[in-house]
């Protein structure tokens, strides 16, 4: 329970419908320890706490604080800086969802005698051909199955997403027909948790003592490894980024790839950034325990993106995606996701390949 209205209304549905429901919000990082200039607000603040506790008492059951600061600071964190350093753009809200929230819920749970966990994403899941399947949430506005491709088959054994079947609005009218107007009307935050007021690059600078001064001054760098000018270092930038380069060159240019050996940031066109073939890592398979031979799917490699049709096959440890146009912006650290219509077929992290990287064999 953040406090927020999604996993408030989650309680109410399950609370209303029978269930034996135990309240837990998690602390994963407060301000004060970011450095930010905004004040506290998100699942992690206190007035958020103090909502999901108020809502408990007035429903009558348990609820529980858990703190994994310690986990959250050590994973997630640590990851997100040195996914910069490393020249990719990370997705810390899916590591956190796969390594920290569910893992650390299922064992609250255990503790507490407890069957299922539930959560507020718009998503669903279902057992089918022995494996417990996840598809995308009703309301197509604000499905959250893009950041559910790393939960095991253990974990959505004993998951439940009641807002799955719903859409915003009628979550919203429910809480106000509850007697919660102040809920119903809560603004929602799309902020990294750990990065109050949405600017990663102070953070990175907060983080990592001396960071400006070492990578400050590298090279922009044309296809044909013209040097174009300077910028302030890699880690501050991003794959498909035109704003903020500070740099004309008579038309516009994006950051095409990252080459932190070098402290480089390549640009290209915007026919330069489209790519056909890319590398997914450390995939998770949700729907197949592997993938069907020739398979198509519908691959997403940003969260708000609609997708395109690409094959994949299951090759040396990673997936190789195919697609069937290209597609633009492909940047490494960002999650690949993977659909047979509504069904979430699995994911993976995009990985970093090079300029004239042998493409696999698909005949």
């Amino acid at each position: 329970m953040s406090g927020g209205i999604d996993s408030s209304v989650t309680a109410l549905m399950l609370h209303e419908e029978g269930y034996e429901v135990i309240g837990i919000t998690m602390k994963t990082w407060d301000y004060a320890s970011s450095g930010g200039s905004r004040k506290e607000t998100g699942c992690c603040s206190l007035d958020s706490i103090n909502d999901a506790r108020t809502l408990a008492v007035n429903l009558g059951f348990p609820h529980y604080i858990l703190d994994i600061r310690g986990e959250f600071g050590n994973h997630i964190i640590d990851n997100f800086v040195d996914e910069y350093l490393a020249g990719r753009t990370p997705n810390p809200c899916v590591l956190c969802n796969t390594h920290i929230k569910w893992e650390a819920l299922l064992k609250r749970a255990d503790q507490l005698d407890c069957e299922f966990i539930a959560t507020g994403h718009y998503a669903k899941v279902r057992a089918e051909n022995g494996r417990h399947v996840i598809s995308r949430g009703l309301d197509a506005n604000k499905d959250q199955s893009y950041v559910l491709w790393g939960l095991t088959q253990d974990s959505l054994r004993r998951t439940i997403f009641p807002l799955g079947q719903y859409h915003k609005a009628e979550i919203r009218q429910m809480a106000f027909d509850a007697g919660y107007a102040e809920l119903a009307n809560k603004s929602e935050s799309y902020e990294i948790c750990f990065v109050p007021d949405n600017d990663y690059r102070a953070f990175l600078r907060r983080r990592v003592p001396g960071l400006e001064e070492q990578v400050d001054g590298g090279d922009f760098v044309l296809a044909d490894g013209t040097v174009v000018g300077k910028h302030k270092g890699y880690p501050f930038y991003t794959i498909g980024q035109r704003k903020g380069l500070e740099i004309a060159l008579g038309e516009p240019m994006f950051v095409t790839q990252i080459v932190p050996e070098t402290n480089t940031v390549m640009l290209g066109t915007k026919l330069e950034l489209e790519r056909q073939h890319m590398w997914v890592r450390d995939y998770n398979l949700v729907k197949y325990a592997s993938l069907p031979e020739g398979f198509e799917g519908l691959t997403k490699i940003r969260y708000k993106d609609a997708g395109t049709l690409a094959t994949l096959r299951e090759e040396n440890g990673r997936v190789s995606a195919m697609f069937h146009q290209p597609v633009s912006g492909v940047a490494p650290g960002q999650s690949a996701v993977f659909y047979e219509g509504d069904d979430l077929v699995g994911g993976g992290f995009i990985d970093r390949s090079l300029p004239g990287e042998a493409l696999p064999n698909l005949q």
